[in-house]
């Protein structure tokens, strides 16, 4: 008598339970898992929305904003080996369940900071509950006498603000953490239990709903940071500052509370999916529903026999399943192509906001309310529109390579007038304008003597078309006020003259007057985007379909480590760097750089648009070095089929001639 089967741990395929839990559809966990990634990127890309504000709050450079932003990498790439290991033998939606928690704990402690922090300080012309000083000109006085931008260098304060950076790199370490499992088991879940059909549209559905989180990112960004940063601790009538303001500081912790409530609440789904499903098949097809049962088999089979490997086998072979996708040209060059895709839109999505503020003279907030209503959505159409071809035209890899080739093209064409619309650096006296031989000084000698202090700042456009540090670099030394306590003007200038009359200043930068050039360059940047983004699903795609059905999941870590570790963590750091060196003034805390204050505007758009340019340029011959090695493939497969049906015929004519003989 034989003893029973073990029952299996697995669900079986039965049609009526698939019909009546939708823990058991696949559709409904492409649902779940946009939504989770929509919210997740809702966190990560909301840093990225407010990275300037970030920047001037606390006083960092560029490269340390952008080192910070890509720093949730770091914590991502340490912990992809044992992801490519438990994917096997873990219950993976629940798993996707834990690292979601971890995300949302990350986003409330990125909000932390603003709570352990003192009101934000401003220089300012009106006396206030901050300051009984102006910074207007005033004879006889020193400039060390208790300015804002002077004071506040005590230990305590340099403490706080190591204690801020500390926090934040903590918390981008756990957002990389939590988000280790969320793309890879999520897209191997649904390629392995989803149809062969309907797995591009999946999947571009998927990539599609993702770059909406980002975009609704810098919407949600766009909103918070029309509040004043303090809105918590001061009222609105003790606030002197516009939005327009350079001095502006918008609530950026605001976003993160929100974001990650929602990350939150999308996790829960996950502690209800099965560990495997049966495979989705067209209804009513029997032929369909045994090949699912099959494959259902199959995945079983496999999953059991890694699971049979222990953690040290499992890192022996760690090297050679690497060395054998590697040594795969197709996914080797696909990963490149996505690295210095990748690598592009790390920049792009870090520091656009800052460029189109500083290029343009825009606000915080309606940069980001650009880069969320244009830019993000014209991907997301991208995205959409090449998972669609996919699927309508039932693509080769060959054809999937050429579409990819086609559309970076077609994106350079684009992409390259680009580096050519953009501003020329406001003219500030002192800094990049002088009408005396004293070009770059910051001391003129109208204002030798109202004894400045060096650290100023509270920009002031002058009716001569030149743009002041400080109301007292301009000689200033009477402002008016309205009803609501704001600067309307600043009178009695010594270094503003018109007409040999001494001229008055308005609060605010001048600004870079060149905004007919805005309009062209969005347009042209958001098709640029909607060109770059079809090839995004044909190169996934091209990667799930060229190795080895064993190695999917780990190919897929694979390449997801790749692009932070040479994409995702460098980028932004690199762009941060390269627009650091385009600094001609930078702010001083403690006799250390801090938040640079103006840029040469020419070599900013150069260096910042200029690497774009390359890595998009990376990226087409990679696709098209993709496209060569696909085609001599596919005629060495023609080729060999000919001769293969030759012999058959030369031997089918040899068995026959004898016959004929007879």
């Amino acid at each position: 008598m034989t003893s029973p089967a073990p029952k299996s741990s697995y669900p079986d395929p039965a049609p009526k339970t698939l019909c009546r839990s939708p823990f058991l559809s696949i559709k409904f966990f492409v649902f779940c898992h946009g939504v989770l990634q929509f919210s997740q990127l809702l966190v990560s890309g909301y840093l990225k929305s407010s990275i300037s504000t970030i920047e001037r709050r606390y006083g960092l450079s560029s490269q340390t904003s952008g080192l910070l932003a890509s720093f949730n990498e770091v914590g991502n790439t340490l912990l992809i080996v044992f992801v490519s290991y438990f994917g096997s033998r873990v219950h993976r939606p629940r798993f996707i369940g834990c690292g979601a928690i971890l995300v949302s704990l990350a986003g409330f402690l990125m909000a932390f900071p603003h709570f352990i922090t003192g009101p934000y300080e401003y220089d300012q012309s009106v006396a206030s509950m901050f300051s009984n000083t102006t910074d207007l000109c005033q004879p006889g006085v020193t400039g060390s006498q208790g300015n804002l931008s002077d004071a506040g260098c005590t230990p305590h304060a340099a403490r706080e603000n190591h204690e801020v950076l500390l926090i934040m790199f903590i918390a981008q370490t756990l957002l990389g953490i939590g988000g280790v499992p969320i793309q890879p088991f999520g897209i191997s879940y649904i390629d392995d239990f989803a149809s062969e059909r309907n797995s591009p549209l999946y999947l571009g559905i998927l990539f599609s709903v993702t770059v909406i989180g980002p975009g609704v990112a810098f919407m949600l960004g766009s909103a918070m940071l029309r509040f004043y940063v303090d809105i918590d601790k001061v009222t609105r009538d003790q606030v002197q500052l516009t939005s327009k303001d350079p001095r502006w500081v918008g609530a950026w912790w605001l976003g993160f509370l929100v974001a990650a409530s929602l990350v939150a609440l999308s996790a829960v789904p996950y502690f209800f999916f099965p560990r495997e499903m049966t495979k989705e098949v067209t209804c009513g097809k029997e032929s369909d529903r045994k090949k699912s049962e099959d494959m259902l088999s199959q995945l079983r089979s496999r999953s059991e026999h890694m699971q049979n490997l222990s953690l040290t086998k499992f890192i022996k072979r760690f090297p050679v399943v690497l060395l054998r996708n590697l040594r795969h040209p197709v996914y080797l060059l696909v990963v490149l192509a996505q690295v210095n895709l990748s690598a592009m839109v790390a920049g792009l999505a870090t520091f656009m906001g800052k460029f189109l503020e500083r290029q343009f003279s825009l606000t915080a907030s309606l940069a980001n309310m650009i880069i969320g209503a244009v830019n993000i959505p014209g991907a997301m159409v991208g995205i959409v529109v090449g998972g669609a071809i996919l699927k309508r035209f039932q693509m080769s890899l060959r054809q999937c390579s050429a579409m990819c080739v086609l559309g970076m093209f077609l994106c350079l064409l684009l992409a390259f007038p680009l580096l050519f619309l953009g501003c020329p650096t406001q003219k500030v006296a002192g800094i990049t304008y002088s009408e005396s031989s004293e070009f770059g000084h910051h001391a003129l000698e109208c204002n030798l003597q109202c004894n400045c202090p060096e650290k100023a700042y509270n920009p002031i456009c002058g009716s001569n078309g030149v743009e002041y540090i400080s109301p007292c670099s301009a000689g200033c030394r009477v402002v008016n006020i309205d009803t609501d306590n704001l600067v309307l003007n600043y009178t009695n200038c010594s270094c503003i003259s018109e007409k040999g009359l001494v001229g008055f200043a308005k609060p605010g930068t001048c600004g870079t007057g060149c905004s007919h050039l805005f309009l062209p360059f969005v347009v042209l940047s958001c098709l640029a985007g909607i060109l770059a983004s079809t090839s995004h699903t044909p190169s996934f795609m091209l990667i799930l379909r060229s190795i080895q059905p064993e190695d999917k999941s780990f190919a897929v870590g694979m390449q997801f480590m790749l692009l932070r570790v040479l994409a995702w963590m460098p980028g932004p750091v690199l762009y941060g760097s390269a627009i650091d060196t385009t600094c001609i003034l930078w702010e001083r805390r403690c006799d250390r750089k801090a938040a640079c204050r103006y840029y040469d505007n020419s070599l900013f758009r150069q260096r910042y648009l200029g690497l774009q340019f390359f890595f998009e340029v990376g990226t087409f011959l990679c696709f098209v070095t993709v496209y060569m090695i696909l085609r001599r493939q596919e005629r060495e497969a023609s080729r060999a089929a000919e001769m293969k049906a030759e012999k058959e015929k030369l031997a089918g004519n040899t068995i026959k001639s004898p016959e004929s003989k007879v």
